[in-house]
Formats: structure tokens, C-alpha cells, sequence
């Protein structure tokens, strides 16, 4: 059995079995193209099915001069996940890092704003552009929602359900989940909707497309992390901020207003609540007051 075979069979099964984004299947089919490359450099001849565990040991431990722990756990994980799928459909008896462990890897807690610069964020764009308005209702949204970057540029008007109160998002693996959305947020998106979008030449495939570029295109990843930079910059502030930075200031500031750790689980739309509970690391002052103020046995 070919490798480039095997790993169209393993993406096909990641697509429609297990449901996964491109994004997902793109990484996934990078880490083995890593692997397949670094046979080819060195003459080795193994298949899929009859690869060792040796051999992938070598590999791992080349691998692991280049990259960061990260990365190589990325490697290993992605791989094992291979394997196991050949195990499944009876390709292979063994899944060949069935025993091997990934580098320990220390917990990195993420970056968060506080309400007072993203304000400053804010006031620092620049109003008098339609761009301005349009970077304003972006921030807003990515704030006020919580959202990941790849669900703000997909976000359609049709998802828009103001009267009721929530958005459509579609999340990782084509999921979908409804995300309550705040009068605030609502009214900037509505300036940017009814008076800057309705003027821009939208081309056809973008119709349904809330944010558009000069063009009438959607948005890409790169030019929401640039319209981010650019005005972290002007605003003077010394932070790595990103998109990401926006979701996980949207969930620590909910947490630390008392907001249920299962509703913002449910709001940003992570699969498991252990991801969630990253935040409960943030403020522990915040928690400590919380078992203070509710717990029965609290201290009179």
C-alpha cells in the first residue's frame, strides 16, 4: 500500500467520518508528509503497513532536533491518529506509537485584555473610513461573541437573528452552536451593515457575507490578524493580541463577573470542558471570592 494512497484514504475518513475542518485535515496531513519526506531523504522503503516502531522512533527523534515540544507532540499525536485509523480497518494489527509518549509540556495560560484596553482599542480606530466602521463592528464581534477568526470571516447575514437575541456560528468540524449576542455589539454591527456594507460593489459569492474588504470580498484570516497589529500598535499597548486574544478576554471577564463555567463552555463552543477550564487559572482571587461568598461552609 502507497503512502500518498493511504493518506487520501485517511483524509476522506477525516471528512466525512469524523467530520473535521480542512484546517484539521491540512494539519494532520502534514505531519505525515513529514514522515513520508524523511523516508524518502533516507532510501527507506517501508510502507504504511509494515513501518516499525523503530523506525518511527528514529524519525521522531531526528524530528525532535528541529522542532519545539509542541510541535513534536503535534507530530506524534497526528501520527498516532494515522495509525489508529489503519488499525481500525484492519490494515495493521499494531499501531506503532501505541507506547510512545509525547514531551511534557508546560501549560501556557493565554493572553487577555482588560476591559480598559480593549476601550482603548477601540477608540483608536479610526471612524471617519468605512473601514473604520467595519474594523469597529469586527472587534466588537470577536469581543462581544467570543469567536474564533475562522467563524467571524464566515459569519453570514443570514445567521444574524437579532430579534431573538443570538447568532449562528459555525465552529470546528462544521458545527454549529447559537451564541447570544449583546445590544452593543448588535448596534455597531447594524452601522456597519445598513450604512458602510450596503455601498461596497459585493461580489456575487459574497452576498451573504457580513464583512467584506474594499473589493466586496470576504475577509481573510491574514487581514483580520493585520487590521489587529496595526491597531495594537496606534494604541500603544504591550501585548501579543490576536484575534484569539478577543475570545479569551470574552470568557475570562465572564468568568470573573460570575458567569457559569458549562454556559461558556456552550458559548465558545469547545468540545470538552476541561479546554474551558484554562480560565479558571487566570484569577484565582476571583474563584477564591466566589467559595467566600457561596460555599455553606464558608467563614462567618
Amino acid at each position: 500500500m502507497k503512502w500518498l494512497l493511504t493518506l487520501k484514504m485517511f483524509q476522506d475518513y477525516l471528512r466525512i467520518e469524523r467530520g473535521l475542518s480542512d484546517n484539521t485535515i491540512s494539519n494532520y496531513s502534514h505531519d505525515i508528509m513529514k514522515l513520508i519526506k524523511w523516508l524518502e531523504l533516507h532510501k527507506m522503503d517501508s510502507s504504511p503497513i509494515d513501518i516499525s516502531e523503530k523506525t518511527i522512533q528514529e524519525f521522531i527523534y531526528e524530528i525532535a532536533k528541529e522542532v519545539a515540544p509542541s510541535s513534536q507532540s503535534r507530530i506524534i499525536s497526528g501520527l498516532k491518529g494515522f495509525f489508529s485509523y489503519l488499525v481500525f480497518e484492519e490494515y495493521r494489527t499494531t499501531n506503532p506509537l501505541e507506547l510512545m509518549e509525547s514531551p511534557k509540556l508546560g501549560r501556557k495560560l493565554p493572553d487577555t485584555l482588560s476591559e480598559s484596553e480593549i476601550n482603548l482599542l477601540i477608540s483608536n480606530i479610526d471612524l471617519s473610513t468605512p473601514q473604520g466602521e467595519r474594523n469597529r463592528a469586527i472587534i466588537e464581534t470577536l469581543y462581544g461573541c467570543g469567536l474564533r477568526v475562522s467563524e467571524l470571516i464566515n459569519l453570514k447575514i443570514s445567521d444574524l437573528f437579532f430579534e431573538e437575541g443570538f447568532i449562528k456560528v459555525t465552529g470546528k468540524g462544521d458545527k454549529e452552536r447559537f451564541v447570544p449576542i449583546g445590544d452593543a455589539t448588535i448596534k455597531y454591527m447594524n452601522i456597519y451593515r445598513k450604512e458602510i456594507r450596503v455601498h461596497d460593489p459585493i461580489q456575487p459569492e459574497a452576498t451573504d457575507t457580513l464583512f467584506l474588504n474594499r473589493r466586496g470580498k470576504g475577509l481573510t484570516r491574514a487581514m483580520i490578524f493585520t487590521i489587529i497589529k496595526q491597531l495594537v500598535v496606534k494604541a500603544g499597548i504591550q501585548k501579543n493580541v490576536s484575534p484569539h486574544t478577543f475570545r479569551h478576554s470574552f470568557a475570562t471577564h465572564l468568568l470573573e463577573r460570575g458567569a457559569d463555567l458549562r454556559a461558556i463552555q456552550q458559548m465558545l463552543g469547545h468540545e470538552s470542558i476541561t479546554t474551558t477550564e484554562i480560565y479558571t487559572h487566570i484569577d484565582k482571587s476571583h474563584l477564591s471570592e466566589v467559595i467566600h461568598k457561596y460555599h455553606p461552609r464558608k467563614s462567618p
